[in-house]
């Protein structure tokens, strides 16, 4: 699978069939959402002057697969800070919504201070091996040890189509659209996936660099139904970041 998950329309991003989630065939992908976000914002907004530091995703409705429009707005643009908002809405109403914040590159302080370590997982050398079944991922997954193994559970993914018709993918975009991974990732377990995100944040100290990303998952806490995850973000040359993801339980329900 090559083709965009969008083409830009009157009514605005009209989604691919291969943009639906693996949740319900009528449901939008919310990875999906976060990726327009941040690819509206990082145009209207972006400058080389300054880093996409954070990525919130509000995901408070399941979307079906409909045009979706994006509206924009500045919050705040002060001398080291600039803070922008995103709100998506299909023909039916708002269906989730984004906040970005951008910082100013500057001097690297000098000093000594704990750093997150690079994982001991080389980045992939061949094609992905087969999906077992069920819902195929519209793009290039390597599962470390594998979904229902022992151990912490590890992913790289590589995106393989293009978000939007004839646009390429940014560095930003591309880890906005695997940081949702980190719910499925980090709330599996041997029964399968029974948590859906209701949102996700991801922390970047830099971009990715090349078109692999890898996500750690370093910790899961649930009671009564609600979740908290977390993962690492990498790419090969080491640790990028982080996502955090709130999620409910699902049991396959939408």
């Amino acid at each position: 699978m090559t083709s965009a998950f969008f083409t830009r329309g009157a009514a605005g991003f009209v989604p691919a069939p291969h943009a639906r989630s693996p949740w319900a065939p009528g449901m939008l992908h919310g990875r999906l959402i976060g990726g327009l976000a941040a690819s509206a914002v990082e145009e209207e907004y972006g400058d080389p002057e300054m880093h996409f530091a954070r990525l919130t995703v509000d995901l408070f409705r399941n979307s079906p697969m409909l045009p979706i429009t994006v509206e924009v707005a500045l919050v705040r643009d002060g001398r080291r800070i600039r803070v922008a908002d995103a709100v998506l809405s299909t023909e039916q109403g708002v269906i989730g919504r984004a906040s970005v914040v951008l910082l100013r590159k500057g001097e690297q302080p000098a000093g000594d201070r704990p750093v997150t370590p690079a994982w001991d997982e080389s980045p992939p050398d061949g094609p992905p091996p087969e999906h077992p079944g069920g819902w195929v991922p519209p793009f290039d997954l390597w599962s470390l040890p594998g979904w229902n193994g022992p151990g912490r559970r590890r992913i790289w993914m590589r995106e393989t189509c293009p978000l939007v018709e004839e646009e390429r993918l940014s560095p930003f975009v591309r880890a906005a659209l695997a940081a949702d991974f980190a719910s499925p990732l980090s709330g599996m377990d041997s029964g399968g996936l029974q948590f859906i995100n209701a949102d996700y944040t991801l922390n970047l100290a830099r971009l990715p660099e090349g078109e692999v990303i890898g996500m750690d998952a370093t910790g899961h806490l649930s009671t009564e139904g609600v979740a908290a995850g977390q993962c690492t973000v990498h790419d090969a040359a080491g640790p990028i970041g982080y996502c955090l993801v709130s999620a409910i339980a699902n049991l396959h329900r939408t």
